[in-house]
């Protein structure tokens, strides 16, 4: 791409942002990362991936963001790096342990989990304080993490279906296992309530399980039709009660599923999605429901853009579905060079409490915070209890 044509693109897409955000924030990285997790409301952690030594830093969230009036009076309009340290090899997954300065993190190697100690008022540093051995040979994905705080801190760890345990991370003892037949690699683990957790296969598969129950899982086979590369990833509404929750699949050729927790075999809405047709990696997807935001759901890793999609009008009856919005950034500010393909995403997470805030971070290094405009015209979206 020549020069001034780049700058033509560029320069579009900037006046188009000053309409379509409300703000909108850049960051560059040293190396690119596959992990953003919140630390705080203000705080995040971002880890490197590269196969040798990797840093794992803290960032705080530009000032700007949380200035209510005269937002352009604000003078900290950058993030800013408040504490890091040093893996000795990559962090593909990375969860913060809620109500503590612990993080767990896996090297995507094996399904060893490593406890971070993220420092604190009188310490700047991360540092690695323990290892803990992890239940199987692990998966070309590594393990997926899940904690939760109580009674004393535990983590939710595996890299298939059949090595899915849950450790206390003080006394290193296992506290349950996921008594499931096969041996399916994992795309996500999370809890949806304090003892209830789903466990989804890239295979398509999703288990919904107890801890206080030693009984079998709820097992749901993969959604009918099955997507031609068998990949599949999966998301439960954050923030709901198992009565309320929601499962959303996702294939690697943009079919979506929502089906109800309860009842797992039956699909509630699909929908064709508007991505890239091409064979993404186990890595590279992410799709996320919106903790703030009822009904939206966020998708990428299909190329250089994060899509918005509206499921409200979603029926049992498979539609294509065009992006309510996209945040295109990564892919149009990234200057081609030597024939290298533009930015594609290896990232995004939503504000936990702010409607339209989210981060996303690109191969190229960069990461973004932005807050997007509801388009004029479209349907209006309703808001999740206690959202700002």
């Amino acid at each position: 791409m020549e020069s001034t044509e780049f700058e033509d693109i560029l320069d579009d897409w900037f006046i188009e942002s000053l309409k379509t955000y409300k703000d909108l924030h850049v960051y560059q990285l040293e190396h690119p990362t596959q992990v953003i997790e919140w630390t705080s409301k203000k705080t995040v952690c971002v880890a490197g991936f590269s196969s040798s030594r990797n840093e794992i830093l803290e960032l705080r969230l530009p000032l700007k963001l949380f200035a209510d009036e005269n937002k352009g009076l604000c003078a900290e309009r950058d993030f800013k790096v408040v504490r890091g340290g040093f893996a000795d090899g990559p962090v593909c997954c990375l969860r913060h342990i809620p109500g503590t300065r612990c993080a767990v993190t896996n090297d995507g190697r094996s399904s060893d989990l490593q406890v971070w100690d993220l420092g604190g008022d009188d310490s700047n540093v991360i540092k690695k304080v323990e290892t803990i051995a992890g239940g199987g040979k692990g998966s070309e994905t590594g393990s997926r993490i899940a904690a939760r705080p109580w009674p004393e801190p535990q983590v939710l760890h595996g890299a298939r279906s059949g090595d899915v345990q849950l450790t206390q991370l003080t006394s290193g003892q296992t506290l349950y296992k996921l008594e499931a037949d096969s041996a399916d690699p994992l795309s996500s683990l999370q809890f949806v309530d304090d003892a209830v957790f789903v466990a989804g296969c890239l295979n398509g598969s999703a288990y919904v399980a107890d801890t206080r129950t030693a009984g079998a899982p709820q097992l749901s086979p993969p959604p009918e039709p099955p997507g031609p590369s068998g990949l599949w990833w999966t998301d439960a509404s954050a923030g709901q009660q198992r009565s309320g929750c929601r499962l959303v699949r996702l294939s690697s050729c943009g079919q979506a599923v929502i089906s109800d927790t309860r009842n797992l075999g039956e699909a509630v809405s699909r929908a064709q999605l508007d991505v890239q047709t091409h064979q993404p990696r186990p890595h590279d997807v992410r799709v996320s429901w919106a903790p703030a935001l009822a009904d939206c759901v966020s998708v990428s890793g299909f190329g250089g853009a994060v899509q918005i999609y509206d499921t409200s009008a979603w029926t049992s009856e498979r539609l294509d579905a065009q992006p309510l919005f996209q945040h295109r950034g990564h892919a149009v500010s990234s200057r081609p060079d030597d024939g290298c393909p533009p930015a594609t995403v290896t990232s995004h997470v939503w504000h936990p409490e702010w409607r339209r805030t989210l981060l996303s971070a690109a191969s190229d290094g960069s990461l973004h915070v932005w807050d997007w405009v509801h388009p004029e015209g479209a349907a209006a979206l309703r808001p999740t209890p206690d959202a700002k």
